[in-house]
């Protein structure tokens, strides 16, 4: 059976961010089902529905602008195939687009994230207390590997500050963190080391992953 590799581009807010990259799975097969759209289906004992995420989203942060790829047994016009989908998805999960593919998963390189710290100590001496972690030598964190265990990381030649706003306790900070399979630095682990660094017992931390890119910079679709 021929198919057609598309691409969906969607957004994961609201309480949607609680539901983890398993049940997400879960969730947009089930809406495929439901769905009108000729999905196709692996072939073997067990098919099922092909989806493959090229960059899996932390639990918690706020997607705006998250991809999935799957495929279809027969063409159909991308905005009847959006308006379908979305009326299977529940509340925080929306497709924003569908269209063919124009990079590989292998081809991602960064991600943007928009984060905002609250706490009691105000703006201004968070951001004073980042600059001051920004100028240390080394941002060592503990991160995980499937063939070395824990290990100690230094992440400071790969936090990319393109800004930082403050106003009265809230800092919000447009940050580029290098992503995909050579390097992965998500948002997480950026916060964990501000938190460690800082002291700070922050009331409130908002994280939103913003854009993915391609390692060459370009915008990944």
């Amino acid at each position: 059976m021929e198919k057609l590799n598309l691409r969906a581009r969607f957004e994961k807010s609201g309480r949607a961010v609680f539901i983890s990259h398993l049940d997400l799975m879960r969730t947009m097969q089930r809406a495929l089902k439901r769905s009108s759209i000729p999905v196709w289906y692996t072939e073997g004992f067990n098919p099922h529905i092909y989806l493959n995420f090229p960059l899996a989203l932390s639990l918690g942060v706020t997607g705006r602008s998250e991809y999935m790829d799957f495929s279809v047994t027969e063409s159909a016009d991308f905005e009847t195939l959006r308006d379908s989908l979305n009326k299977k998805m529940p509340e925080g999960l929306r497709i924003l687009d569908i269209f063919e593919p124009v990079y590989e998963n292998k081809d991602v390189g960064f991600a943007d994230y928009k984060i905002d710290f609250y706490s009691g100590v105000g703006s201004k001496e968070m951001l004073s207390i980042l600059e001051k972690m920004l100028s240390e030598d080394k941002i060592e964190v503990d991160k995980r590997s499937k063939s070395k265990g824990t290990v100690k990381t230094d992440i400071k030649p790969h936090i990319n500050i393109i800004s930082a706003e403050s106003s009265g306790e809230a800092l919000r900070l447009f940050v580029r963190l290098p992503a995909g399979l050579k390097i992965n630095i998500n948002a997480g682990v950026f916060t964990e080391a501000f938190a460690d660094y800082s002291k700070i017992k922050f009331t409130k931390i908002c994280a939103e992953r913003t854009k993915i890119l391609c390692a060459d910079g370009r915008d990944f679709k």
